[in-house]
């Protein structure tokens, strides 16, 4: 079964990226409608462990969105809404998502804890995939300025091996050998860059 999931994956990505057009920015903000209940107002969330989109890297979202419609990332509030996109709707999301400006960290009302988050980032090596800035790059999330509560979940979910495959994988063995308080000064650290 995963071995078919996978492949479905990698069959809808080559689909995604040998398209010939570029992306309708404009096509995916309307069909972002869709998202706006969960992911906020110009991709930016309010809502505690959901994940803001603004800013995040284009082909970063495809990859997300594909991982859910095709099975391989599982979540019951995403799975009706990607099994109603199509390989257009999904490049012009991740272009739509992509440009909006990403949300800066508000004010850090605990600089301790950010500094042993700046070192376990350090010591994990974090910067290695994600960049110096935590921008992402390509197909690694932006993780600067992304909601704590959501950084500390991903965490979690990576060590337990609740999200897996792919590039998650690389993710799993990062998180593994974290200690929770490593966890929440690291999601503290990201979430005010």
């Amino acid at each position: 079964m995963r071995v078919v999931s996978l492949g479905v994956v990698f069959a809808s990505a080559i689909a995604m990226t040998s398209l010939a057009h570029a992306a309708d920015i404009a096509a995916g903000k309307e069909k972002a409608e869709l998202c706006v209940g969960c992911h906020g107002e110009n991709g930016i969330s309010q809502t505690e462990n959901i994940p803001s989109l603004a800013g995040q890297l284009d082909q970063f979202i495809q990859w997300q969105l594909v991982f859910f419609r095709a099975g391989a990332r599982k979540n019951e509030q995403m799975q009706p809404i990607v099994e109603q996109l199509n390989n257009e709707d999904i490049r012009n999301l991740g272009a739509y998502f992509a440009s909006l400006t990403p949300f800066k960290g508000g004010k850090d009302d605990n600089p301790e804890l950010s500094e042993k988050g700046k070192q376990a980032a350090a010591g994990r090596r974090c910067a290695s995939c994600h960049t110096d800035t935590f921008a992402g790059t390509k197909a690694v999330a932006r993780i600067a300025g992304q909601r704590e509560e959501y950084l500390v979940k991903a965490l979690h979910d990576y060590k337990s091996g609740l999200r897996s495959g792919g590039a998650q994988a690389a993710m799993a063995d990062v998180a593994y050998p974290l200690s929770d308080e490593e966890i929440t000064a690291l999601a503290h650290y990201l979430a005010h860059l």
